[in-house]
């Protein structure tokens, strides 16, 4: 698969919007917590250290679920800053409540689309890092055009990467571990952080979706590349 341009792969979603269960917890927190912890999607440059008031490194993580291993991550790590994106109401929700709950002054919410977020709002060599952790593996053959992890969304994670910076992924599908390891090597500005995958980092939780395959007999695979300091090399 040559994969896809982002003006496509926006059109070919790699999420499909689900009318998922709402609690009155998760519901109570879009409305009286989004406007804190949220940030409105626009098509103009975010500007994180007016966000986040500080200066300090800057994760992205693409997709957080329910938010479980987002909050403990910036729980964790205080020193870094945090851009988790969903589009779906019931991780918001979660997440937002676990933000509250924890006190976290280092993690901020996109509802919208990764695409479009990466397109128009993150400045280039703005992030030390990106987390997609369990994207969608959409096992169907006829459906692997809707895989988030594309040559073209890696080009641009690259741009908003600074020399140095790391993407993570992890996933339990053999099959779509093969199809990351691939575009993730074909792509110039990246070099591996080892030979092919690597064993969980410490600093990536456990989190109950990993449990769930584990029993269910799958691997869990973890890729870390780093972009390049110098293209050439």
């Amino acid at each position: 698969m040559t994969g896809i341009d982002l003006a496509t792969q926006h059109a070919i979603r790699s999420f499909v919007l689900r009318q998922g269960r709402l609690s009155s917890a998760q519901r109570r927190a879009c409305e009286t917590l989004l406007s804190r912890y949220g940030i409105v999607f626009q098509r103009d440059i975010l500007d994180f250290e007016k966000v986040f008031g500080r200066q300090a490194p800057k994760i992205l993580e693409i997709g957080f679920g329910m938010g479980e291993s987002t909050a403990t991550i910036a729980h964790l790590n205080p020193h870094n800053d945090y851009l988790g994106l969903e589009v779906h109401t019931p991780g918001v929700g979660s997440l937002l409540n676990k933000i509250e709950d924890l006190g976290l002054t280092n993690l901020r919410i996109i509802q919208h689309d990764a695409v479009e977020i990466l397109r128009y709002m993150l400045p280039s060599e703005s992030l030390d890092g990106v987390h997609i952790f369990f994207p969608d593996p959409w096992p169907k053959a006829r459906h692997h055009k809707r895989r988030l992890i594309q040559p073209s969304l890696v080009d641009r994670l690259c741009k908003c990467l600074k020399p140095g910076g790391y993407i993570h992924i992890a996933t339990d599908w053999e099959d779509y571990a093969m199809h990351i390891l691939k575009v993730l090597k074909q792509e110039p500005c990246l070099r591996n952080s080892t030979n092919d995958f690597l064993p969980r980092p410490d600093y990536r939780p456990v989190t109950k979706f990993e449990q769930r395959g584990v029993r269910l007999g799958h691997s869990i695979w973890d890729l870390i590349f780093l972009k390049k300091q110098d293209k050439s090399i």
